[in-house]
């Protein structure tokens, strides 16, 4: 099976990509989705995290309080690097427990991360989505009401279109409209199917 890493930068547009692909019957794993049940009340990785960073990345029912870890790791980089020690090797164990349990012809990675943790190797084709950098940020405010700030903060720990392009195979300019990211989708699934076959 095909494994697709999809990667981009905040506010690019993975998640739609993503659910496009889906239209399509292909499965896809997502390690933000992965993350957000990893750290789940009473589970290993809210442990881990509550146990080093305090009751201040909590809310009062116990769960995590996601805007308040945000703020400490994309504000500190020894405390961002520490949260992603906890999280990257239980999100890959997930996800490699979920690929052995697929038959497709290929899978869509969603790695958010993927170039800065190093996760080129788990991949055989990396589809890096861009957007204008003005799209992205007023995406992210709509979506996430985070300020200007907030979000300088989370590109600047993020890697450059630049360095994400480096080593791309594939390439969606989501900067258009819905009809133009479903035609390069659908093309790009073609592509894929064609490809799972060869590597049979």
């Amino acid at each position: 099976m095909l494994k697709i890493g999809l990667t981009g930068g905040i506010g690019s547009g993975k998640t739609a990509i993503s659910r496009l692909f889906q239209q399509f019957a292909i499965p896809v794993i997502d390690s933000d989705e992965i993350a957000r049940q990893l750290t789940a009340a009473g589970e290993p990785a809210w442990r881990q995290i509550s146990d080093y960073f305090g009751d201040k990345v909590l809310a009062t029912n116990g769960s995590l309080d996601r805007a308040a870890l945000a703020s400490i790791v994309f504000s500190d980089r020894q405390q961002r690097l520490h949260l992603e020690a906890i999280l990257h090797p239980l999100i890959l164990c997930e996800m490699q427990r979920r690929l052995s349990l697929l038959q497709a012809p290929y899978v869509i990675l969603v790695l958010p991360l993927l170039i800065e943790a190093g996760l080129e190797g788990v991949c055989d084709r990396i589809l890096v989505v861009k957007a204008a950098l003005a799209v992205r940020y007023q995406r992210v405010q709509q979506r996430d009401g985070l300020d200007h700030a907030a979000i300088d903060r989370i590109v600047a720990a993020q890697a450059s279109d630049e360095e994400r392009l480096t080593v791309a195979d594939d390439v969606i300019d989501n900067s258009g409209n819905k009809e133009g990211l479903q035609r390069q989708v659908a093309a790009l699934h073609k592509q894929y199917l064609a490809l799972s076959v060869l590597s049979r």
